[in-house]
């Protein structure tokens, strides 16, 4: 494998290492990590929205790349990703946009995309823009463990990326154990093994699980998401991992501030605490 630019690159990845482990550290309990998906409402809206989450203390962001087939995702954000289609996004234009982002954003950033258009892109080319825009880690919804772990795994370590990976309710005890053992970041905890979307709360089969994965002791930390939208599922993901992903909530929030960021923060604040 040939690396451009390798001083430019080791650098980077030096400067940017860690910084998802060292917010779980700094913050292991209570975090808010924020989902938007880039080019919804606005085209031109992504930078502002992640210094204002920044801003409004949100620790840590996930930026969709949208797709036209989002098979994990509900109504809200499928109808976000056909809207930023239509108004021009792509992940060229995305990292553009993210260029200069560094300069003044400190906050781990992910990227959560499906495979199709970062294949299309270039799997190498993709962890390249991830370096140089200072993205931290990524998450591909529709990437089995194993093909990661087969064709992506080594590619992305020597780019210091972190692949985020999911588990449901239906992922086996093995498997969870394998994804803890060979990922470093945080595993991605689905609430359940639907589409995204607001729940009012948890019922007792998805507590249930939650509980199972805590006894399990797995090493690396654990954020909740599909379905936070109030204090009780907040509060609920909090008591049961390190934090919770707000996703279709703020999507919604943002749409009806007309892409006010900070309008639609402080409304998702409300919800989650009353």
């Amino acid at each position: 494998m040939r690396f451009a630019h390798t001083n430019y690159h080791l650098t980077n990845i030096i400067t940017m290492k860690n910084r998802i482990n060292q917010l779980f550290e700094s913050q292991p309990k209570n975090l808010l990590s924020i989902y938007f998906c880039a080019g919804c409402p606005t085209l031109d809206g992504t930078a502002d929205v992640i210094r204002i989450l920044q801003r409004n203390g949100v620790g840590m962001i996930e930026i969709g790349i949208p797709f036209s087939d989002p098979m994990a995702d509900g109504v809200v954000i499928q109808e976000a990703a056909t809207r930023a289609l239509r108004n021009g996004m792509s992940l060229r234009l995305l990292f553009q946009q993210l260029t200069d982002i560094r300069r003044d954003v400190h906050i781990p950033l992910v990227l959560m995309g499906y495979l199709n258009p970062i294949l299309q892109f270039g799997f190498e080319h993709f962890c390249q823009e991830c370096v140089r825009c200072g993205i931290d880690g990524v998450i591909i919804p529709d990437l089995p463990f194993r093909e990661y772990e087969e064709h992506f795994k080594t590619l992305a370590e020597s780019y210091g990326i972190k692949m985020i990976m999911l588990i449901t309710p239906e992922t086996s005890e093995e498997r969870i154990r394998e994804i803890d053992a060979h990922t470093d970041g945080f595993i991605y905890m689905v609430s359940s093994a639907a589409t995204t979307g607001a729940q009012k709360d948890f019922n007792a089969t998805k507590q249930a699980y939650f509980r199972r994965i805590n006894a399990m002791n797995l090493r690396n930390p654990r954020m909740i998401g599909f379905g936070i939208s109030n204090r009780q599922t907040f509060e609920a993901a909090c008591s049961n991992a390190s934090g919770a992903i707000v996703g279709s909530r703020f999507v919604t929030l943002l749409n009806e501030k007309e892409g006010d960021a900070e309008a639609a923060i402080r409304a998702l604040k409300e919800d989650l605490s009353r």
